[in-house]
């Protein structure tokens, strides 16, 4: 067991499904940013941050499926599992949308039932429902330990999980006039909403009795954790880890929108003319 517990933290997977797709998801956005952007003039140029921003998500999703991370998490450890989560929902989705511009989006939701359909699950009532529906349904102990041991129905899973999270992200991290981000307010209030809505998962699982995914309990023990040590500390990396994101970007646009109000205050009272004196 010595000699497996060595190689798991330093093995690396080639799975072939992940490196076509995520291939194809890099190259199709680097010849819309390159050679089409000029082919067809969608923009003048592209800044060189939304690129590495872009890419950044990409690799974020290459070390989540293909790092000792997915390993640990397919066979051994809830908490890398919630780990993995974490990284494809929380942190990719955001770089993956603030690298995209909005020109490179357009063409795709010209079709107007594309782009009605597109409005409505980015509306920040549908986003939120949507996500937060997806994921808890999928901690279902049946249709978690359904996915932990089909690899096709775990690739869907994965897929859902994106998919919805980009569309959660959308109404914070949006780059599209025709697809606008929420006002300071709104957002601050978005995010500490799906702060609180975690909750939904995480109590559960840090609170039950005893393990709730078979799977689990069955591994093979690579680190002196019980099985419901190792689920009481895969639910707190999905609540710190979700948290700690949501709260820090909460106290960013708080202060982004007091910087806002005070600039306005400040033009107002510059713009206001002075009384005449009457002597």
């Amino acid at each position: 067991m010595a000699g497996i517990e060595g190689s798991l933290w330093t093995q690396w997977h080639g799975h072939p499904e992940v490196l076509i797709s995520l291939g194809a998801l890099q190259g199709a956005y680097l010849l819309g940013v390159g050679p089409l952007r000029k082919r067809f003039g969608l923009a003048d140029g592209t800044e060189p941050r939304q690129i590495a921003t872009f890419t950044l998500g990409v690799v974020v999703i290459f070390v989540s499926l293909l790092s000792p991370i997915h390993e640990l998490s397919d066979r051994y450890l809830f908490s890398a599992h919630m780990l993995q989560h974490v990284l494809l929902t929380l942190v990719a989705p955001p770089l993956l949308i603030l690298g995209t511009p909005d020109w490179l989006l357009r063409p795709i939701l010209r079709p107007d039932i594309v782009f009605r359909l597109v409005r409505l699950v980015t509306l920040p009532v549908p986003a939120f429902v949507l996500f937060n529906l997806t994921f808890s349904i999928w901690h279902i102990p049946a249709l978690y330990n359904l996915s932990i041991t089909n690899h096709w129905v775990h690739i869907g899973e994965h897929l859902l999980f994106m998919a919805t999270a980009v569309i959660m992200w959308w109404p914070i991290a949006s780059k599209m006039p025709e697809l606008p981000r929420l006002s300071y307010p709104l957002a601050i209030v978005y995010l500490f909403l799906l702060s609180i809505a975690q909750i939904i998962v995480f109590a559960p699982i840090t609170f039950s009795p005893e393990p709730l995914y078979q799977w689990y309990v069955d591994a093979p023990r690579v680190l002196a954790l019980s099985p419901l040590t190792d689920q009481q500390i895969g639910a707190i990396i999905m609540k710190i880890g979700g948290g700690a994101i949501f709260l820090t970007l909460l106290i960013v646009l708080f202060f982004r929108w007091y910087s806002r109000e005070e600039e306005e205050t400040g033009a107002g009272l510059l713009e206001t003319p002075y009384p005449h004196h009457k002597g």
